[in-house]
């Protein structure tokens, strides 16, 4: 029964280990890593951006029926990142909350109330036999009218919080990095500017030199605080822009 230093204590979800660990938290984490993909959020002046990987597995696929950003809201959009069967359950649940509670309130949910609604019901598939925590995490950007562009992430520990800039994936670690020294120096970015630092930091963590078609960016800005995804023509301009100032 023994593996290693687990001793079986990663077979029950409720149990912890003498170290005061979980282990089946712990491998949630592990598992958003198996798909290999690395996203990206930033917030910049009037903006906040989400960038992903755009991977097509089988050729027979219609690419534009695959994809990892979704809409919550008319205003709120996420990137999500891990199991992809998993992203879509935890994205039903977040259009759900955010109707209910536009339905009662009349108003938009916050993007913080939301990720707390978000990150409480992922924190209940830690803690109750018969579930299991979801192996993927979730990266919510929004135009708040009063606070600006905002970046929260959840994980499957029940955790969030809000962000200037975060990552999460395979390069969360090179990504987190990068990110931090171009953070340090407090930088004012523009709309333009805030969607290219997302391509390069992805870029370079990845040392790829990406087309259109294989990244998804998603965006919400000042002028037009309605999430919506790039088309890969404006992703291409980006990209040429990139290029250009490289």
């Amino acid at each position: 029964m023994a593996r290693g230093s687990s001793a079986g204590f990663d077979r029950h979800i409720t149990i912890f280990s003498p170290e005061g660990r979980l282990y089946q938290v712990e491998y949630a984490f592990k598992a958003i890593n198996q798909g290999g993909m690395t996203s990206i959020g930033i917030r910049g002046t009037d903006s906040a951006v989400v960038i992903t990987q755009k991977k097509i597995p089988d050729k027979m696929l219609d690419t534009s029926t695959v994809t990892h950003l979704f809409r919550l809201s008319e205003n709120l959009g996420c990137v999500v990142t891990g199991m992809i069967a998993d992203g879509r359950s935890q994205v039903e649940e977040a259009r759900r909350e955010a109707a209910e509670f536009q339905y009662t309130y009349g108003y938009e949910i916050p993007i913080d109330m939301l990720c707390k609604r978000i990150a409480d019901s992922a924190q209940v598939h830690t803690q109750r036999a018969g579930m299991r925590p979801l192996g993927c995490s979730m990266i919510v950007i929004a135009y708040d009218p009063e606070l600006g562009p905002q970046v929260y992430k959840t994980d499957p520990a029940g955790y969030y919080c809000g962000y200037k800039a975060t990552s999460v994936g395979v390069k969360q670690i090179e990504a987190t990095s990068y990110l931090e020294k171009k953070i340090r120096k407090n930088p004012s970015w523009s709309y333009n500017e805030t969607v290219e630092m997302a391509i390069t930091a992805l870029s370079h963590i990845l040392a790829v030199d990406f087309k259109a078609s294989e990244i998804e960016i998603g965006v919400v800005t000042k002028d037009q605080p309605k999430f919506r995804v790039l088309s890969e023509q404006e992703v291409e301009e980006r990209l040429t822009a990139v290029a250009e100032r490289d």
